[in-house]
């Protein structure tokens, strides 16, 4: 007599029921993760824009102005400060948020500056996933 080979209706099952528990456990990890990812990427890339801004400083004694702007990391800017020995490009692109909008670059004078997300609405102020992230700590 020949046996028949393969899986029974109660052994898929098992399979199953395994595969559904462990994508529960795996997916309740994740779920609700990516704003703290956002805010984690958003705050690299505070890092990586202030790295530049700071090799831009000492090649030129200044930062940019506000009016400058980050574009004078990719362009050698017009305007005051004159740039004394703009040796770009410091960053290769204008660098977005993770929500898809400008980062907003504010020169407040004493060589203290400061980035900012406005999170995902791109507007001042907000909770949640709407709100600010700052270079200097969170704006709200």
């Amino acid at each position: 007599m020949k046996k028949s080979t393969g899986f029974t209706l109660i052994e898929l099952m098992v399979v199953l029921v395994i595969i559904a528990v462990l994508t529960g456990l795996v997916a309740q990890n994740f779920i609700g993760r990516d704003h703290e990812a956002r805010v984690g990427a958003a705050r690299a890339d505070f890092t990586s824009i202030e790295n530049a801004l700071t090799t831009y400083r000492l090649d030129n004694q200044n930062y940019p102005s506000t009016e400058q702007g980050i574009d004078a990391l990719m362009s050698q800017p017009g305007g005051s400060p004159v740039p004394r020995n703009w040796r770009g490009p410091y960053l290769r692109r204008a660098p977005i948020d993770p929500w898809g909008n400008p980062y907003v670059y504010i020169n407040q004078g004493s060589n203290q500056i400061e980035i900012i997300s406005y999170g995902a609405d791109g507007q001042p102020g907000g909770a949640g996933d709407d709100a600010d992230l700052s270079s200097l700590g969170d704006s709200n």
